[in-house]
């Protein structure tokens, strides 16, 4: 054989394996749980992975406020140092001023943090329920910022309740105008109540009950799913929680792999807040999200 055809057939194998390369398929690409992701059309980039801070919360009280100060200022450091940039509190939970103190060496422009204004009749120590907008000068002051990220109307059931918290809408809309938030919602915990997401306007992000045993839902999740595909096409920010079904999979393993899988590859869910309480479940919930494939 001539060296000019042997060079030739070298090269056209070489082009054959390099060819055949391109075409190879890439392995499934793995979740990053601190990766900042676009919450809806509310231009707002949070953290895939938030911490939760109202496990068992109520009366101004949760797991999160009863851990004391140096236990609960070393987990919000842990998770922010990891990579969390995205953190739930509620007025029912008692959380602003603890959060306020943990997280004051920190930027406030890098991080997001959502809130809620509770309006029933039980849950806070006094009977008074004022209009959203003075709940939230009293969540600034006690926070000590000047904008909160997201305000949610906290545990809506009603299939009327955006006809029945209209002023409280309405003002939470002027709040915006304001600069004093940049985004509103609810958080919801009822398929009527969910439903009605998808069509309002005035819905900018929903915090939403998600797992795939249908563990502390508003229903089974082949109800609640379509629901927050349609909230979720409409631009809605859409954040889970209840991820581990509200500390009901804690012990078991396959059940908490199965639930973040779940959520992840829903399509659906923007980002997902789960009330861990020490650094080392941050981390468990980090390498399991890292294990899922999109």
């Amino acid at each position: 054989m001539s060296i000019e055809r042997r060079t030739f057939l070298k090269g056209a194998v070489a082009g054959v394996g390099t060819a055949l390369a391109s075409h190879t398929v890439a392995a499934p690409a793995a979740f990053d749980p601190y990766e900042r992701v676009p919450l809806g059309k509310t231009g707002l980039k949070v953290s895939r992975v938030g911490l939760g801070t109202g496990m068992k919360g109520w009366l101004r009280r949760s797991n999160h406020t009863r851990m004391g100060e140096a236990r609960f200022d070393a987990l919000v450091a842990h998770c922010y140092d990891q990579g969390v940039r995205l953190f739930d509190m509620a007025d029912l939970y008692g959380t602003h001023t603890h959060f306020a103190r943990a997280i004051k060496k920190y930027p406030r422009e890098s991080y997001t943090i959502i809130s809620k204004v509770w309006v029933h009749p039980r849950g806070l120590p006094e009977e008074e329920r004022p209009v959203a907008d003075v709940s939230v000068e009293r969540f600034l002051k006690e926070l000590g910022m000047d904008y909160i990220d997201i305000v949610l109307l906290h545990c809506q059931t009603k299939a009327d309740w955006t006809t029945a918290l209209r002023p409280h809408m309405d003002a939470l809309a002027k709040l915006k105008e304001q600069g004093k938030i940049r985004a509103h919602g609810a958080s919801i915990h009822s398929i009527p109540a969910l439903e009605l997401c998808a069509t309002e306007p005035w819905v900018e992000s929903v915090n939403t009950r998600i797992n795939p045993y249908g563990a502390y839902m508003d229903g089974p999740p082949n109800q609640v799913v379509p629901v927050l595909k349609k909230i979720h096409a409409a631009g809605k920010g859409v954040v889970g929680m209840k991820i581990i079904g509200q500390g009901s999979f804690r012990d078991d393993e396959a059940k908490k792999d199965k639930s973040v899988d779940f959520a992840l590859n829903l399509g659906c869910v923007d980002a997902m807040v789960v009330g861990c309480e020490t650094p080392e479940e941050v981390d468990d919930l980090a390498a399991r999200v890292r294990k899922v494939r999109c």
